[in-house]
């Protein structure tokens, strides 16, 4: 068993269950500890050839066998057959129960928690959480309440009937116990430690592992294949040996438990033949003591399962526990109300902001204004702070208040699933889930409708590609839409967020991987579509966002300029400069291009 504040409600909970589990298993207990006393009537029967009934000494007759033997032993069985049925049915079936209320809050807990804890939580160690642990979480919650209760009840009826056939035959026996308490209790402390160990390497090793096949292409690609195989074999080799340490462990205290059991068995019989000789025990009373105490054995196994199962327990919890703990940083602040709709003005007022942990800010007195409906391109280079931007607007981490506001309300003065429910959001690296196309594009929408879903498609760019796959829109994408290049899943994620069809929109580098065509067409066609409704998109190119109403520049996470492309072309020389360079750029790359393609034609002339 184990107890702890994110368990113990579920004793509680499922508390009918443990307490019918239990008088099953009482009565299954009582009805076992009958047994050593019908083998006394058979040994005796078949060594005098008398019984004992009632205190009186009888013939051995088959009305005997029959009556006091044969049918007891059918009653006695049924019994036990039917109450091991249902107290299996209890305590297991709780248990599963439990396990699956805890994954349930214990997802529902994750999705509540910031992207920083994402960012320092790796996924493996997060997986085995939902897994190893609570596997171990089930196996001490209900093979532990049946092995504290059976080793309770029928330990103590056991050793109520040795008393009464003989206490000082029964403390030879019971004095052993005291010595494998006490050991089982060192022990356990130094096993809780080693399950510790052993369930982190095990979380090192899944990571790993997760890893791995996720980036398995960029591994192929750089031939690392052998260098990840030996990393793997390290971590395998450590993952091994935290296993073979806490098994070690866990084998010796059960050879103590073997040795003081066998010890005890050795007493009975040396004691107990000495009591047969002497005339105060026969034969068929030492076989119902040796009967009763055998039946104390699994008791005294449970005492020592249940040191190995509440130590792998304690630390099983402990983890989850951690995990439950975590605060939720990114909340909603108290008294916030949800406006009635979100028309998608934003303003930023002297914004300095760093990342939670991070020792510089990474925002630096930001203060810009965008109107609703207005289209707007933020420009800078990497590193400027262009992301961060979006992500506070979606509330992705907390913010000073009074330094963020929608529709003149600050931003932390709005419910935050307020705010994301009327925003859309196309990150840079464009997640896709492992489902059919049309399942991905319609994932932030509650419509099924295939009409929406192929017109978001060819907004997007991305409908004739979708429409060449065998299955078009029910192709199921490999894990992070693997199956789909780099532009099509950019496209697929656009779709997504124009099926939306949000107050604000927040494209993030969203069209990097399509060529000029594709990225003029896409454009244009989500200008025509969002008439009257922000949009912001950011880029790296100024021919992207060039035709934007207004375009934000931003470096080293500082507002350089924001205003139209001629205003800035005006007012802010590092966005002037920047504007040069690429065009110097596109003048290189578009001589090349000419010069590569007249020394072909040359070539195939000759």
């Amino acid at each position: 068993m184990v107890f702890g504040r994110h368990l113990n409600k579920y004793y509680l909970k499922y508390a009918w269950m443990l307490v019918l589990g239990i008088a099953s298993l009482i009565l299954v207990d009582f009805f076992q500890l009958l047994t050593p006393r019908i083998y006394n009537l058979v040994v005796n029967a078949l060594t005098y050839g008398t019984v004992n009934i009632d205190g009186a000494e009888v013939p051995f007759t088959m009305d005997i066998l029959l009556t006091k033997i044969c049918a007891p032993m059918l009653i006695i069985i049924f019994v036990m057959l039917a109450g091991r049925f249902l107290w299996r049915v209890c305590f297991f079936g709780a248990s599963i129960r439990v396990v699956t209320d805890m994954r349930s809050e214990m997802f529902d807990h994750c999705k509540d928690l910031s992207q920083q804890f994402y960012n320092v939580n790796k996924v493996g160690d997060l997986m085995s959480l939902f897994t190893n642990d609570l596997d171990t979480i089930e196996d001490c919650f209900g093979s532990g309440i049946l092995m504290a209760a059976d080793a309770l009840c029928l330990g103590a009826m056991a050793v109520v009937k040795m008393v009464r056939m003989n206490p000082l035959l029964t403390l030879f026996s019971m004095l052993p116990m005291v010595f494998l308490f006490a050991i089982s209790t060192v022990v356990g402390k130094s096993m809780r430690k080693k399950w510790d160990r052993r369930q982190a390497q095990f979380s090192k090793i899944s990571d790993f592992s997760q890893e791995s096949f996720s980036g398995i292409a960029v591994i192929k690609a750089f031939v690392r294949e052998y260098l990840e195989l030996a990393a793997f074999d390290r971590l395998n080799k450590d993952n091994e040996n935290a296993n073979v340490d806490f098994v070690k462990t866990s084998t010796l205290l059960r050879v103590f438990v073997t040795l003081f059991e066998e010890s005890v068995i050795g007493v009975i019989l040396g004691y107990g033949g000495y009591l047969v000789y002497v005339g105060t025990f026969n034969a068929g009373e030492l076989i119902e003591f040796i009967g009763y105490f055998t039946s104390i054995v699994w008791p005294i196994l449970a005492i020592a399962e249940l040191v190995d199962m509440s130590s792998r327990g304690k630390a099983s919890l402990g983890r989850i526990s951690k995990l439950l703990d975590t605060p939720q940083d990114v909340v909603d602040a108290e008294g916030v109300e949800a406006p009635e709709t979100i028309h998608g003005k934003i303003e930023f007022k002297d914004l300095t902001w760093r990342y939670p942990g991070a020792n510089h800010d990474n925002l630096h007195n930001v203060s810009f204004k965008i109107e609703a409906g207005e289209n707007i391109g933020i420009i800078g280079k990497t590193g400027s702070g262009k992301t961060t931007v979006c992500d506070l607007i979606l509330r992705t981490y907390n913010v000073p208040d009074g330094t963020v506001f929608v529709d003149d309300i600050d931003i932390n003065k709005i419910p935050i699933r307020t705010v994301r429910e009327f925003a859309a959001y196309v990150p840079q690296d464009n997640f896709l889930f492992s489902d059919t196309i049309a399942e991905n594009i319609a994932f932030a929408s509650d419509s099924g409708d295939m009409a929406l879903i192929e017109n978001a498609a060819r907004i997007a760019g991305v409908d004739d590609d979708i429409n060449g796959f065998p299955l078009k829109y029910e192709t199921v994408l490999g894990e992070r839409g693997v199956t789909v290049s780099g532009g099509q899943k950019q496209r697929i994620s656009i779709a997504r967020a124009v099926m939306k069809d949000a107050s604000i929109l927040i494209m993030d580098d969203s069209v990097s991987a399509v060529d000029t065509d594709t990225e003029r067409r896409i454009l244009g066609e989500l200008r025509e579509l969002r008439k009257g409704k922000t949009t912001i998109l950011i880029a790296h190119r100024v021919s992207t966002i060039e035709q934007m109403d207004k375009i934000l520049y931003m470096d080293r996470g500082r507002v350089l300029g924001f205003g139209t492309h001629e205003e800035l072309m005006e007012t802010c020389p590092e966005f002037r400069k920047t504007v040069e360079l690429q065009r110097l750029e596109d003048k290189t790359e578009q001589a090349d291009s000419v010069h590569a393609s007249a020394e072909q034609g040359g070539g195939e002339n000759a």
